[in-house]
């Protein structure tokens, strides 16, 4: 056999530089692509948000919150799962928070993002359920740009392979972080063989991932987490025989993957939430200053274009109120509110509470509005919507 009938036909290249120095700042390509992946993210939540009556700019409220909290739970999983370089034997401490130096896992990131999404939409008045759903399709999305870093990064791949896909690896330069290795003539250094590119499968089950949910929830009109609990499926289901295919170093439980058992987990979790929760898809109507103008079917921003035109800023509603799908369509195309909006729902003789659907619709309406649906409020102004109305949850 001679060494050329070895040399493969086919390969995929790598990068042989993740880091660009401009003056003294690194540009690091991982952390672009993360940065991409979550501008992609909140546009498609943006559009998301605003079909279903929130208005504009509502994503970036919650963005603020999920961010961070989102790498402070990426950073935490990571670091509790692979203790041994920060606690153990010659490991440094302070390196738990060098975020910088790499060390992420999506595991935190999405439980700490939904901490702070779920933060942000008790402050915006929206039913957080509404805030997954609508993020469901851009999180895969996110995930399969920033493995787009792996592949710079020259990590996560699998076992050897002689595919035509097979994944050349150039070894990294320990004392140079961020580019090739070099030999003395200045060729960058090649792995031996060709590896799995099981970042390239994770990114690719992504694309399939959020396809899926578009298609499913545009069809079946998913609500109440379902379309979010979906990506959890459509993304735990590969993640399981893609970790399977992965080499590098990581803490096993019983000879596995620590993420393998995870996935597992979360992919039941998932898939007994599917099941159980039922429920039509949930729509909003704004409550408060912004409450008066319908949106248009274009454009759901709530503002009134008088007021525009004469140089005021949009304002924000004070809350939400859920309605169905019929009454949402009615009151975008007529301005009409529906009853449970201005009212809410009627109390019994006896001062029973609400039965449980609609106490819950009144619970997310600001307070003022809430006082109208139970009675609380004075009677001459109980059928009249509240235009000064106090925020929902905004202090809470």
């Amino acid at each position: 056999m001679t060494l050329a009938s070895q040399t493969p036909l086919a390969a995929l290249p790598s990068p042989t530089t993740a880091v660009w120095q401009v003056g003294p700042v690194p540009i690091r390509a991982y952390a672009l692509c993360i940065i991409v992946g979550i501008v992609v993210a909140c546009w498609v939540a943006e559009r998301r948000l605003r079909q279903r009556g929130v208005a504009p700019g509502a994503v970036l409220d919650i963005a603020v919150w999920a961010v961070p909290t989102g790498i402070i739970g990426a950073r935490i999983y990571h670091v509790v799962t692979s203790p041994e370089k920060y606690f153990g034997t010659g490991g440094d401490p302070l390196k738990a928070f060098a975020v910088w130096e790499g060390g992420l896992g999506i595991w935190g990131a999405v439980a700490g993002g939904a901490v702070g999404a779920w933060i942000a939409a008790r402050q915006l008045g929206i039913p957080f359920a509404v805030v997954a759903d609508a993020v469901a399709p851009g999180l895969p999305l996110a995930q399969a740009i920033g493995r787009l870093g792996n592949w710079f990064n020259n990590e996560l791949y699998g076992g050897r392979t002689s595919l035509p896909w097979g994944l050349e690896i150039h070894r990294m330069d320990p004392d140079n972080p961020g580019q090739a290795l070099r030999d003395d003539a200045g060729r960058p250094i090649l792995e031996e063989g060709l590896y799995h590119p099981t970042f390239a499968y994770e990114l690719l089950w992504n694309l399939g991932v959020a396809a899926l949910v578009l298609v499913l929830d545009r069809r079946l009109k998913l609500g109440r987490g379902r379309a979010f609990a979906l990506y959890v499926m459509g993304y735990t289901a590969g993640r399981f025989w893609i970790e399977l295919m992965r080499t590098d170093e990581a803490n096993t439980f019983f000879g596995v993957r620590l993420n393998v058992w995870t996935a597992a987990v979360v992919f039941l979790a998932a898939l007994i939430y599917f099941l159980r929760v039922r429920g039509p898809r949930e729509y909003l109507v704004p409550v408060g200053v912004a409450a008066a103008t319908p949106a248009p079917e274009s454009d759901l921003s709530q503002v009134d274009l008088s007021a525009r035109e004469a140089g005021a800023r949009p304002v924000a509603p004070e809350g939400y109120r859920v309605v169905d799908e019929q009454q949402f369509r009615r009151w975008r195309e007529t301005g009409e509110l529906p009853p449970e909006a201005v009212d809410g729902p009627a109390v019994t003789d006896d001062g029973d509470a609400p039965a449980a659907d609609d106490a819950t619709a009144v619970d997310r309406a600001p307070e003022p509005a809430r006082q109208a649906a139970t009675g609380d409020a004075d009677a001459g102004d109980a059928g009249a919507p509240d235009t000064g109305a106090r925020p929902a949850d905004r202090d809470s």
